[in-house]
């Protein structure tokens, strides 16, 4: 049986010719983040929990957590969480299955107390953090077990769809390097930076603009002199990353609400701002490929958390990105890459109901010179859709 492969071209201003471009990104201590992270490492946990004891991945989903802010008193030098915050897992997991019984909620809770301190080394999980395991008691049968990479291929458990494409623009691109640099070069250096960052970038012609919301962790900082001198460094390294990448100008601001005159600035103790009045939903920041790009076509389900066996949700998004960046990788001649998956519930998820492959070829380039090769590539990449469920339990894919 063929799948349904459906190849166009597309009559389109190439992104990067638009006038205006948005990109965001969300960084791994921003609530949002944090809400996406803690959902993904429980279902990883689970997925490993249930490997271990039953020797297939049974049916979960743990994509629904939210995180209710605390409240706070930072000072330079250090402050003092005065409620801590409060983290709610929720969700279903099969808690007992044949003749095995797994403690889902001992693991969630173990799970989101590691993924907390791997994340926010300054909170204090004794006193500054409420965790509240209610997972619900999900169901699976014979039909519902998987072994990641086996022969049989799960149904569809919605008419669902994910959406990816490649490659990335330069302003793409420039948030994704900057997020990276701050994390793998600038926080182990500065510990004043903290986990929580909004980026926010604005193309507007040859213009790119970011602004940037940094948590600064309050202990590390001794005076609104010293905080002022770390947001100047910042935006003088961070503008040398960005032009790495790009031959435009570029100009960076951080934390552009402070006010010296009432020494208001952006300043936390533990380096998120969930301590202090910003609550967090799973699947409201990044999507599976790390940002939130309006000028690009985007799904609004919640990637992380959901269960990598049959969840569309989760498995067309990640294979849908993963299958644009193999056609712009392997065909020549291709601008713009976008893939649309979309199931169709109880079907066999290798057999999506259409796959849809948009390019914008460069010109010259005929659409009829290299469908066959995108179908090759599509094709392939949909036969071999169950060994992302390894890849995601081993967290060698991200979700956010």
């Amino acid at each position: 049986m063929s799948r349904n492969i459906r190849i166009e071209s597309l009559m389109q201003v190439p992104l990067e010719e638009q006038h205006i471009e948005l990109v965001e990104r969300k960084c791994l201590g921003h609530p949002d983040s944090l809400a996406d992270g803690i959902a993904e490492s429980i279902s990883q946990a689970l997925c490993k929990a249930y490997l271990d004891e039953c020797g297939v991945v049974l049916h979960h989903n743990t994509d629904q957590g939210e995180i209710v802010a605390g409240e706070s008193l930072p000072k330079f030098g250090g402050g003092k969480v005065i409620k801590p915050i409060y983290i709610l897992l929720d969700g279903r997991a099969t808690k007992r299955f044949d003749k095995f019984s797994i403690p889902t909620d001992a693991i969630a809770l173990d799970t989101a107390r590691i993924y907390l301190k791997s994340i926010l080394p300054e909170l204090n999980l004794d006193r500054e953090v409420i965790i509240d395991s209610r997972l619900g008691e999900g169901s699976t049968d014979l039909r519902d077990v998987f072994k990641p990479c086996q022969a049989s291929v799960p149904r569809a458990n919605d008419t669902s769809f994910g959406v990816g494409y490649a490659p990335f623009t330069e302003t793409e691109t420039i948030v994704k390097s900057v997020a990276a640099y701050i994390d793998d070069t600038m926080r182990p250096k500065y510990p004043v930076i903290g986990q929580d960052l909004k980026i926010m970038a604005v193309r507007d012609g040859d213009d790119i603009t970011l602004t940037i919301a940094c948590a600064m962790v309050d202990k590390y900082c001794s005076s609104i002199k010293e905080y002022f001198e770390y947001k100047e460094m910042m935006q003088e390294q961070l503008i040398s990353v960005a032009k790495k990448h790009t031959g435009r100008k570029v100009h960076i601001s951080v934390n552009t609400a402070d006010d010296p005159t009432q020494e208001s600035v952006f300043l936390t103790v533990t380096g998120t701002s969930a301590e202090m009045g910003d609550d967090g939903s799973v699947g409201r920041g990044n999507r599976c490929n790390g940002l939130i790009t309006p000028n690009r076509p985007m799904s609004m389900e919640a990637t992380s958390g959901k269960n990598p066996i049959n969840h569309i949700g989760k498995i067309y998004n990640i294979l849908s990105n993963e299958i644009a960046n193999g056609i712009v990788e392997e065909v020549n001649g291709i601008q713009e890459c976008y893939v649309r998956l979309l199931s169709q519930i109880g079907q066999p998820i290798d057999y999506p109901l259409v796959a849809s492959v948009q390019v914008l070829t460069e010109k010259g380039i005929k659409i009829e010179d290299i469908s066959i090769d995108i179908n090759e590539i599509v094709n392939k990449q949909l036969s071999e859709v169950t060994c992302i469920t390894e890849k995601v339990i081993k967290g060698e894919i991200k979700t956010f």
